[in-house]
């Protein structure tokens, strides 16, 4: 009988934002797939987790993925984490959940920690729909991305690194065009968790007036 991939979200910053549910699953898996062994042997340490770790990320998940498969058809239960948030958005996952559809292998994905939901609940746009758009392409077909988002009306979701995040913004401001309204959030869930809200000009001059740090969700709208 085979095993179950378990896809468990990890905290974006605070540790007390991870489930009972995670902690028993971790405890409970044969071994456990991750980015950096080291950043999640911390994280097992704290909850007092003693699991084998595996490395799982994108330079090696295609070909790790045959091994796990195999090792869930021999009936392991195997859990899969990332540095941060849930595995598959914007992180490695996805590759293994395909495997896993194609296999015919049980997967639970737990609810938990992602930065996107409370960047958008707190950016006081329109959330009943959006569009999540992770990570924008980083060279080629950055353009013709940002020429598609600008037409979309519903409120867009992006992740961005400090380090461009004022090209971003730049390049929204010439796609999106001025009056477009945006929010953007960092350090989610950390001890300096911050939001800017206003129009991309106001964001613009907030990014370029002090140095930002952590990861960074931007929230989009140029409908209203």
């Amino acid at each position: 009988m085979s095993g179950i991939l378990y896809f468990v979200p990890t905290p974006v910053g605070n540790l007390e934002d991870m489930t009972f549910r995670a902690i028993n699953v971790l405890k409970e898996v044969d071994y456990i797939l991750c980015e950096d062994t080291r950043t999640s042997g911390i994280l097992l340490k704290h909850f007092e987790i003693s699991k084998p770790l595996k490395s799982y990320h994108l330079h090696n998940e295609h070909q790790a993925t045959e091994k796990v498969m195999t090792d869930l058809k021999n009936g392991q239960n195997i859990a899969i984490i990332t540095d941060a948030g849930t595995p598959g958005i914007s992180d490695p996952g996805y590759l293994l959940a395909k495997a896993g559809a194609d296999n015919n292998i049980e997967m639970i994905c737990l609810p938990g920690a992602t930065a996107l939901i409370p960047a958008l609940v707190v950016s006081g746009l329109p959330n009943n729909e959006f569009l999540f758009a992770g990570f924008l392409p980083q060279k080629k077909g950055r353009q013709t991305k940002l020429k598609q988002l600008a037409e979309e009306k519903k409120t867009i979701v992006l992740y961005e690194s400090p380090h461009k995040i004022n090209t971003t913004l730049e390049q929204i401001k010439e796609f999106f065009g001025e009056n477009t309204k945006a929010s953007l959030s960092r350090e989610i869930s950390k001890k300096f968790e911050e939001t800017k809200r206003g129009t991309i000009n106001e964001l613009i001059e907030f990014s370029k007036s002090k140095t930002l740090k952590g990861e960074i969700v931007l929230i989009v709208n140029n409908s209203i």
